[in-house]
């Protein structure tokens, strides 16, 4: 039996060499046309159906003979990759988020940076966070199913009526029910608030994290991150920037809650970003105090974690191979940190090493914008054109494209390279990656964190 092979169920790119789907002759350009003669309608539909004991995979094949494999003792990798990884269309975001980053940006950057996802599949896949607007009940249902977990959903407010004000979206306040659906079914979670001074702090920001504290120790942690904002806020709603003074105030009402939670359920629960630990002026909290650090990615105990894994390599730290003059780059938020750590720890630890530290001010997005993973090349070469570089200069991994070698503006290490006329090394988020490097330059794949944008 024949068919057209074009645009016939789900495109299969890649076979693992070994695997089951390498065994029964599927190769690269053959199309999955179902599962138990059920089509597939995404890749944990995929996954679910696959991992039976005994499975049917109907296979087009590229000259348009249809295959029928029978398979014993299924698995959810069969060794097989397909064209898309989700198996289906993304979900963008249907709100309209009062402190949206995206609608920030600068016109005429690539298009992929314009689009706004807000998909279950992706928080589960690679850890993005979902507001929940844009799903029904038979979604949520379809999600505890195939225990689909972590799901990270960006809760802001618990306040239904300032949720609908803050995300521009007349479902915003009502998808909060799903949330106690979650709870009751266990699928496990993890919370952010992006906090809007004058919107979510204060009273607002009590009321939400004691309304979420009856969702632990489900909901594994709550990150609280100040809002970003750049000089692109034209025509958007006028958001203040925190100040010292609110720094204190909002860590002072987290730790309230950080203390009743380690009480109760024996976790910190909820977490302040790093920015507001450095804003105000605050030590960060122990090594031991982060829950493992489930939040990460949001910039919370990025630092702390930094410091314990430079400290912990410079214990077993090896002669360096001789003099050598390395550059580093770092946003200004996180300078004086890593500065402190040069200065007390790493230097006296390296005296072959001529180590120099420059914050990259970011004249791109404005001055309010302070990490170093939003800086851009440009940036960067204005910035450092006259300074000393030495033999080397290291890059945040987190300033990369993940999984390439681009910036936010489009420039790349070999475009740095070229302008600064220094040998760069992009150095890992991990703080003992980062001692390595600057003490025998070699450089890794990294580990750890993902760059600034996700995917196509």
């Amino acid at each position: 039996m024949k068919k057209n092979p074009e645009k016939e169920g789900h495109l299969i790119t890649d076979v693992r060499k070994g695997s089951v789907a390498d065994e029964l002759g599927v190769v690269p350009g053959d199309r999955l046309l179902s599962v138990d003669g059920k089509t597939v309608e995404d890749v944990f539909d995929y996954r679910f159906a696959v991992s039976s004991e005994s499975v049917v995979l109907n296979v087009l094949k590229k000259n348009g003979e249809e295959w029928e494999l029978e398979i014993e003792n299924g698995s959810d990798e069969l060794g097989m990759t397909f064209e898309n990884g989700l198996m289906s269309d993304y979900r963008s975001c249907s709100n309209k988020c009062i402190f949206c980053f995206i609608d920030q940006m600068p016109e005429g950057m690539r298009d992929t940076l314009y689009f706004k996802d807000d998909d279950s599949r992706l928080s589960f896949l690679q850890g993005n966070y979902v507001t929940l607007t844009n799903m029904k009940k038979s979604d949520i249902e379809r999600l505890i199913a195939f225990r689909m977990e972590p799901i990270n959903i960006s809760v802001h407010t618990t306040n239904p009526d300032l949720r609908c004000r803050m995300l521009n979206n007349r479902f915003a306040g009502s998808s909060l029910k799903y949330i106690k659906m979650l709870y009751d079914a266990g699928i496990e979670m993890n919370g952010q608030i992006v906090l809007c001074k004058g919107y979510n702090d204060g009273n607002e920001l009590e009321r939400t994290l004691s309304d979420l504290m009856s969702y632990a120790p489900v909901m594994k942690s709550v990150s609280v991150v100040p809002v970003g904002l750049t000089k692109f806020r034209k025509g958007l709603t006028e958001l203040l920037p925190f100040e010292r003074e609110d720094a204190v105030s909002v860590i002072r009402m987290i730790d309230g809650f950080r203390k009743m939670a380690m009480d109760r359920f024996g976790i910190r629960f909820v977490h302040a970003s790093d920015e507001f630990y450095l804003l105000a002026g605050i030590p960060f909290p122990e090594d031991k105090d982060y829950d493992g650090y489930p939040q990460l990615e949001n910039g919370v105990g990025m630092m702390r974690l930094f410091k314990t894994e430079a400290e912990e390599e410079l214990k077993t730290l090896s002669a360096s191979d001789g003099p050598e003059t390395v550059s580093c780059v770092t946003g200004l938020l996180a300078y004086p940190f890593l500065s402190d750590l040069l200065i007390n720890k790493i230097r006296p630890a390296m005296p072959s090493r001529k180590i120099l530290l420059y914050p990259v001010r970011n004249d791109f997005f404005g001055e309010r914008i302070t990490v170093a993973g939003l800086l851009t090349g440009q940036d960067v070469v204005r910035q450092l054109k006259d300074k000393e570089l030495g033999d080397r200069l290291l890059l945040p991994q987190c300033m990369f494209r993940s999984g390439e070698e681009v910036l936010l503006d489009d420039m790349t290490r070999g475009d740095i390279e070229k302008e600064l006329h220094v040998k760069t090394v992009i150095a890992g988020s991990g703080g003992d990656e980062f001692v390595r490097i600057l003490n025998n330059g070699s450089e890794k794949t990294f580990r750890k964190y993902r760059g600034y944008e996700q995917k196509e």
